[in-house]
């Protein structure tokens, strides 16, 4: 039985995690640009998934979707998929796939159809499955969060426990080449509860590989309270990269509270100083447009991107109401004139990036997908 992965930019990683994750049942998942015999996988988002809905419907195969899209609406995508896998793929896929080529229903644990949704009980541990095979990805080290931001979907689709690969699994992967770049909803709360950071488990790690680190950075992140004289002290000692990537969202902290991000205004300039004094270069993402911002709400963001852009760096992006969150089926609220005039002087100086008229543009992205 030939098994298909519809190739999407923003589903590189899940690609090469899920393709190794096969690959020890004995599936080789081949790359391909239109749906092909006899199966074909796709790992949607909620702004691509529309892109591909019509592909999808008229595939003249057998046709799998997960994906965080799946994840949160497996009904609707099922009105139009074979099977949609509901949560992690690790287990679920080659199970999945091992069903259809007996010539079985699919009717398993964590597998959604038209007509029938057993959901699966237990979650997935990272060390049973390798990182990537032949087709590099970034070390995915840590799953889950258990803070519940209204915007993010994380939570929803890994749980709130965090749980991290281990060390040597770590090393294993990430010492193949000449740099290491890691997965994670915070790379500062490795080997922790995901809220009381453990210096010493991240040291360890560090001591571990034998390459360049990035750490803090594309494609992973930290949350501004855990930016302190230990974590850059970590940062400065071991690693390659001279920025550090965290979420500041918001300028208001009753906009923080109500979206229980659960660190202060305060701490988002905090870190920034800490940053500045450690000769590392904040990177700080801010959220426009929540619903139920006031005008003095969002002037104070525009107030804090401000000051930021003074010694960092900046990346603004228009709210999205994303399914499976919180704040799912509301409205991004319009910005102020005061708004968009400053981000767009604030980009002509090379200050900010990112996509606050236009949210979709970062993601529903015909080039960047294919």
């Amino acid at each position: 039985m030939q098994v298909n992965w519809r190739q999407i930019h923003a589903a590189r990683n899940s690609y090469a995690a899920l393709r190794a994750a096969c690959e020890s049942s004995g599936f080789s998942l081949c790359l391909v640009e239109n749906p092909e015999t006899d199966v074909t996988c796709y790992s949607l988002n909620s702004l691509n998934e529309l892109f591909f809905r019509e592909e999808i419907a008229g595939a003249d195969c057998i046709t799998i979707v997960g994906g965080p899209h799946a994840t949160a609406c497996p009904g609707k995508v099922a009105a139009y998929a074979d099977y949609v896998i509901v949560g992690e793929g690790e287990f679920t896929l080659p199970r999945l796939l091992e069903e259809i080529e007996r010539g079985d229903t699919g009717i398993i644990p964590g597998v959604a159809t038209r007509d029938h949704y057993p959901p699966i009980k237990s979650c997935v541990r990272l060390d049973a499955y390798p990182a990537f095979s032949d087709k590099k990805g970034f070390v995915e080290i840590s799953r889950g969060c258990p803070f519940s931001c209204g915007y993010c979907q994380t939570p929803q689709i890994f749980g709130h426990c965090m749980r991290h690969r281990s060390i040597d699994t770590i090393a294993e992967f990430s010492n193949r080449y000449k740099h290491a770049r890691f997965v994670s909803p915070n790379a500062f709360a490795y080997g922790s509860d995901g809220i009381h950071p453990r210096w010493e488990k991240i040291e360890g790690l560090f001591k571990k590989l034998e390459n360049q680190i990035f750490f803090g950075t594309f494609p992973s992140e930290v949350r501004p309270e855990f930016v302190c004289k230990e974590s850059l002290d970590l940062v400065n000692r071991y690693c390659t990269n001279t920025k550090l990537h965290f979420g500041a969202q918001s300028g208001s902290d009753a906009v923080l509270k109500r979206l229980q991000r659960g660190h202060t205004v305060d701490d988002v300039i905090q870190a920034v100083e800490l940053c500045t004094e450690s000769g590392i270069t904040p990177v700080v993402d801010f959220i426009v447009g929540f619903p139920f911002e006031s005008d003095e709400e969002q002037l104070s963001t525009v107030k804090l991107i401000r000051q930021v852009a003074r010694s960092g760096k900046v990346h603004v992006h228009r709210f999205i109401p994303l399914p499976g969150t919180p704040l799912a089926g509301t409205t991004a609220r319009p910005l102020l004139k005061e708004t968009e005039k400053a981000c767009g002087k604030l980009a002509l100086a090379g200050k900010i990036t990112g996509s606050w008229s236009e949210p979709a543009v970062r993601f529903f992205s015909t080039r960047r997908m294919l």
